[in-house]
Parts: structure tokens; C-alpha cells; sequence
């Protein structure tokens, strides 16, 4: 029995790991998070590499989702801890909106790897989620981790990635966007289907200014200048 459970555990190892390295190279095919969506709301998407991407949107996924991206191996322990603190009756959370404990490295791990889930299997998700960001930090690297996480995040309803997104609400491709068109496609996360880019919702008519001003704190940052290779 114990061989046997060893074979498997060994088999899920390695076809990880695999999968892992292939993805360095290649997008992924399919996430199981987009599976689950497309039945009800279709499946737009087009993958592009860094350069397809706008200084702008990278900017504003680092300064609105993980202002320390390029300093962390994958975990902002320093968040984490804060967001295990009990709160104070009446206090409210000092976690910024939008980016909470979770990196960007965690956010792709499980958009990329794993299912939205629920309660239940709360536990084994996280688990895998520690797993698949630990290994993507040691085999992808921080750029990889940035293009791919703009490739596959849902940014609306049945839209993936920030090429459909940038088509689907602007017209233009998600090389030209502008500083504030970046920041209202950032300001919709992290639930697209409710706060919406177009027509523009309460909510990101009122995050997209506070994600400009956290830019413009970050962008003279020499780590994210040389990632952005600005």
C-alpha cells in the first residue's frame, strides 16, 4: 500500500514538475479555472509575451495586486502575518484593497495550476497553492511569473488576460494602454464579473485613482524598472 502511495506521490511530482518547465516556454493550453467559466460565459482570450504587454498594465498589476513582487521568493510573510491577526472589534483591516496577503507568484500558481474551489477543500488548494508557488519562483522567475499572470487572470466575464480584456474594453491592443486604461483593468480585480471596466462600476471608478497614485509611488523603483526594462 505504502509503495503504492509512494508510486503516485512520486508520478505527481514529477508530472508537475514537467508541466512546470513546460510552461516557461509555452502558455498554458487551458486552466481549469477558464473551463469552469466557459460554459456560462464563453472563453475570450490571446496570449502575448512581456513585450505585448504595456509598462503601464505591469506597473499597475505590481503597484494595486504586490508592491513587493520583486522583493519576496514568493510569499509576503509580512501580509500573511498581519491578515492572521485578530481584528480589534470596529478596526478595520490594514491590508490594501486589491492585494491582500496573496502575490502575484500565489495568485498565478493557482489561476494556473489549480480550481477556484471552495471551503472544503480549502486546505488542500492552499497546500498545493505553497507548492506550485515555491516551484515557479525557483523555475519561471519573476518576468515569466508577471507575462503569465496577465495572460490568465479573468478580467470580466469570460474574458482572460489582458490582450482580450484590452480589445474588449478599449478597443487597442494591451501593448498601448494607457496609464489610466491600465489602472481600470486592475481596479476590477479581484472579482471581474462584479466590478466591471464597461461599463464602469462604482468600484473601479473609485480603486482605479488610488492604483495611479500607488504607480506613481512605485515606478522610480530601480527592481521594478529593471523588470519592466523601462
Amino acid at each position: 500500500m505504502m509503495k503504492t502511495i509512494g508510486k503516485i506521490l512520486l508520478w505527481a511530482f514529477l508530472s508537475s514538475l514537467l508541466y512546470v518547465l513546460v510552461c516557461k516556454w509555452i502558455m498554458p493550453p487551458i486552466t481549469l479555472t477558464q473551463l469552469a467559466n466557459w460554459p456560462q460565459y464563453g472563453l475570450s482570450r490571446d496570449y502575448v509575451g512581456q513585450s505585448g504587454l504595456s509598462p503601464h498594465l505591469q506597473l499597475a498589476a505590481i503597484a494595486s495586486e504586490d508592491q513587493t513582487f520583486t522583493d519576496h521568493s514568493g510569499f509576503d510573510w509580512d501580509a500573511m502575518e498581519k491578515s492572521l491577526r485578530p481584528k480589534k472589534k470596529g478596526k478595520k483591516s490594514r491590508i490594501p484593497p486589491g492585494g491582500g496577503a496573496s502575490t502575484i507568484t500565489q495568485q498565478t500558481a493557482k489561476n494556473v495550476f489549480l480550481w477556484q474551489g471552495g471551503r472544503y477543500d480549502k486546505y488542500l488548494r492552499k497546500a498545493l497553492e505553497f507548492y506550485f508557488t515555491f516551484l515557479i519562483e525557483k523555475v519561471w522567475g519573476k518576468e515569466r511569473i508577471l507575462t503569465v499572470y496577465l495572460n490568465v487572470i479573468e478580467m470580466g466575464p469570460g474574458i482572460f488576460g489582458a490582450e482580450a480584456a484590452a480589445q474588449k474594453y478599449f478597443g487597442k491592443s494591451a501593448a498601448r494602454l494607457t496609464r489610466a486604461e491600465a489602472a481600470q483593468i486592475i481596479a476590477c480585480l479581484p472579482n471581474p464579473k462584479k466590478f466591471t471596466v464597461k461599463p464602469l462600476s462604482r468600484r473601479v471608478a473609485w480603486r482605479s485613482p488610488q492604483v495611479l497614485q500607488q504607480m506613481n509611488n512605485l515606478q522610480d523603483d530601480p527592481d521594478v524598472q529593471a523588470l519592466l526594462k523601462r
